[in-house]
């Protein structure tokens, strides 16, 4: 039995609830799976469009006089988190009852620390919200204190840091549920951004990488392996170039090579294949598996997927 943190990506969730509703009737079934084999499983997921559209509803609603103040964005990703946690949660109990599988399956609202001082916090560049003209950003800069950047050629928007995890804030909760053999859902959409403040923890406007907050909760709960799901079998190098070669397995000196020769887009692979080597060399014995969803049973026997190991 091995204890796996499945990191599902956004190909998983889709854009909007209805759709989201629909996708995660066949997103749980390979998870079911892993369970059905005899895995600890704990899973993680991204929440861009998510906690996009919750934020523009209530930038909108703000806009248009409706309400007095938009919900921080910090409190728009307890949300996120929220909804996507009852939808993967109910998917997934149908999904192992149909298998006779007794397990409780769990989501957890939780709080990802990070370091103020992070150097991200300098440089924001992730883009959330609402497109608007140049003058009402300017207004949005003024007023709230906003960073806005032009984004494509279709207007401004927001944007704000994304620093790297440093804690997982209630770990102990987390692998009390799952030495007790519950199904965790925890980390959504990176968790929760927050520092520590006082005896406590304050929330901070920023977006956590889901890959890298997937890592961090790999290595604090003790994982044998962190699978990081995605819409292709296998990383590859040379990307729909003439000379594409897709990899089968490497180990982190390799990776890390790949990576300094430019090889993984950054908005895409970049940030799974590093996730992937940081969960590798943090521990001897230590797997990162990035793979397609569907196949994610399969990548574990080594059938498919590409396997980073120290």
């Amino acid at each position: 039995m091995s204890r796996i943190v499945v990191a599902l990506g956004g190909n998983a969730l889709g854009n909007s609830p209805e759709e989201q509703l629909i996708l995660v009737q066949n997103t749980v079934k390979p998870i079911a799976e892993l369970i059905k084999a005899g895995h600890e499983v704990l899973i993680a997921h991204g929440n861009g469009p998510q906690v996009g559209m919750i934020n523009m509803v209530f930038e909108t609603a703000e806009h248009d006089k409706v309400i007095k103040h938009a919900m921080p964005f910090p409190e728009c990703g307890a949300m996120s988190q929220g909804y996507i946690g009852f939808h993967l949660q109910n998917a997934l109990r149908a999904e192992l009852n149909r298998l006779g599988i007794d397990k409780e399956v769990s989501t957890l609202i939780t709080e990802v620390e990070v370091d103020p001082n992070d150097p991200a916090f300098l440089h924001p560049s992730k883009p959330i919200g609402s497109f608007c003209s140049e003058a009402e950003a300017k207004v949005l800069e003024a007023t709230k204190g906003y960073m806005m950047k032009e984004d494509s050629g279709r207007g401004y928007r927001r944007v704000v840091a994304s620093p790297k995890p440093i804690n997982v804030v209630g770990i102990k909760v987390i692998r009390c549920l799952v030495e007790a053999g519950h199904v965790v859902i925890t980390v959504g959409g990176g968790g929760i951004p927050v520092k520590k403040e006082g005896l406590g923890y304050k929330g901070v406007a920023a977006v956590i990488d889901k890959d890298f907050a997937s890592e961090k909760l790999a290595q604090l709960i003790d994982a044998d392996f962190l699978f990081i799901l995605t819409a292709v079998d296998r990383v590859a190098i040379n990307f729909n170039k003439h000379n594409h070669l897709e990899i089968d397995e490497m180990n982190v000196e390799t990776a890390k090579k790949y990576v300094s020769e430019g090889h993984f887009a950054k908005g895409s692979m970049l940030p799974k294949v590093e996730a992937a080597i940081l969960f590798a060399e943090s521990k001897p014995k230590r797997v990162a598996i990035i793979a397609s969803l569907e196949k994610a049973a399969l990548a574990l026997e080594g059938k498919t997927g590409t396997k980073i190991t120290l």
